[in-house]
């Protein structure tokens, strides 16, 4: 088959690398609506070819991917729709709460198969996780733990569009935490600190941040994420049941130092980003997607879930503000 790329800047150009190592996919292309940009990626990428313009990528692939800034996704997805392509999207598919439901509901009766670009659903020990806990395996869910820090802060220009550390970087463990549970959240308690760098508190930020969430079982969870860690990025999720207590992410790179005697160590070649911490989620990610493009698997991240986190994230910066609980929007979690 053919998979189109819409956008080859960094996350794009990775996705188009990805693709072009997959046994079913024998051509990528690619498009950028940057005159020339799609072309010199192409040169750099084997198995890819650039497109002029965005109507010959949507007739000519099977699939498409958008990689594109988040406020060109609605109509680029709308155009995917029109065109009966389907399409695997960056997060968030829209940029506010309002213009992500009218999206969802023209995804939804259009027909046409939206994938959400949330790489954790894809990561084989978070997937595994997910299976075991819906399984029963855990039992009865007490607790989830998240932590999530970048090792290096982002660039201070990018923090006024970043739309906040709730939507920007712990809106990955507001998708995946619930999507874990299976339960409605039903209250979100949200605090923050400028401790890294005061250019986030110019753009009306924090750099740390803590939240927690309980469901309409009784369970909690607890996520925290941070914008530096000087040994490394890190990523875990952990679940604490009445049968079984479990993590994903702690393996021999993750940048955590034990002080007991056999304990580990952070390693020289700790994680430096998120994209060698899930490089096997992303992988997956866009094997999943040819395989529902081909209709040989289920759409394991639709865009109505994409509603959960956003609404997470909204009612947790509602809850700093606020320094009160909120209790958010109810929407459904498969």
């Amino acid at each position: 088959m053919r998979i189109g790329v819409a956008g080859v800047g960094r996350i794009g150009t990775m996705h188009a690398t990805n693709l072009a190592t997959l046994d079913d996919v024998h051509e990528v292309l690619l498009f950028d609506p940057v005159p020339g940009r799609a072309a010199r990626a192409s040169a750099l990428l084997p198995g890819t070819r650039s497109v002029d313009d965005l109507d010959a990528l949507l007739t000519l692939s099977d699939g498409v991917l958008l990689a594109t800034p988040t406020t060109t996704h609605p109509a680029l997805l709308r155009a995917a729709l029109a065109a009966g392509v389907p399409a695997l999207c960056e997060k968030p598919i829209a940029s506010d709460l309002g213009e992500m439901a009218a999206l969802v509901a023209d995804v939804e009766a259009s027909g046409v198969e939206v994938l959400v670009g949330f790489q954790r659903r894809f990561d084989p020990a978070v997937s595994e996780l997910h299976r075991r806990v819906r399984a029963g395996e855990v039992g009865d869910v007490y607790l989830v733990r998240a932590l999530g820090n970048d090792a290096r802060p982002p660039d201070p220009s990018y923090l006024p569009r970043s739309g906040g550390i709730f939507r920007d970087l712990l809106i990955h463990d507001l998708d995946a935490v619930p999507w874990l549970v299976g339960e409605p959240v039903v209250e979100v308690y949200a605090s923050g600190s400028v401790l890294v760098d005061q250019a986030f508190a110019v753009a009306d930020d924090v750099d740390n941040a803590v939240v927690l969430l309980t469901f309409a079982g009784g369970a909690h969870a607890v996520l925290a994420g941070g914008r530096h860690d000087p040994v490394g990025y890190d990523h875990r999720i952990e679940v604490l049941g009445s049968r079984d207590s479990l993590t994903a992410g702690l393996d021999p790179r993750t940048p955590l130092t034990s002080l007991e005697p056999d304990g580990p160590k952070a390693a020289a070649d700790a994680y430096p980003g998120f994209v060698e911490r899930f490089h096997r989620a992303y992988l997956n990610e866009v094997a999943v997607f040819t395989q529902v493009v081909a209709g040989t698997a289920a759409n394991p991240s639709p865009v109505r879930e994409s509603l959960v986190s956003l609404r997470l994230a909204e009612a947790c910066e509602r809850s700093r503000r606020s320094g009160a609980p909120v209790r958010p929007e109810r929407e459904a979690v498969a």
